[in-house]
């Protein structure tokens, strides 16, 4: 069972993903980049959806950081954003999302997103 990490300080948005994904895999919420880090240093989670707009440490930092250790550099990271101009996209992109999603989203479509591209890295 692989093992989702969803990062948002939303909590609808949580819940949300939580109850499309939680049948599949594992789940794992943070509501900070800070506390995203923690987790993906604790757990290694397979895949990270991650909001760019949060309180203290942004999205695109916590990618940096993702991207740029060894340890984690494989990990897939789904961008969940309202940040979804041309530019946000380029910089989410450039930083190393694997795919950056604007928001609204079905969840149904992130779970089979990430069901496809699992079956995919297996």
């Amino acid at each position: 069972m692989a093992t989702v990490l969803i990062v948002d300080d939303h909590p609808k948005i949580v819940r949300l993903l939580q109850v499309a994904l939680e049948r599949e895999h594992e789940v794992l919420t943070a509501s900070s980049g800070v506390e995203a880090l923690a987790l993906v240093a604790e757990r290694h989670p397979d895949v990270i959806l991650l909001d760019v707009v949060m309180p203290g440490l942004d999205g695109y930092r916590v990618l940096e950081k993702v991207k740029s250790d060894p340890l984690t550099a494989q990990t897939t990271v789904i961008m969940l954003t309202a940040r979804s101009e041309r530019g946000d996209v380029r910089v989410g992109l450039a930083v190393g999302a694997d795919y950056y999603l604007p928001k609204p989203f079905d969840p149904q479509d992130v779970a089979a997103l990430i069901r496809r591209h699992l079956a995919g890295a297996a």
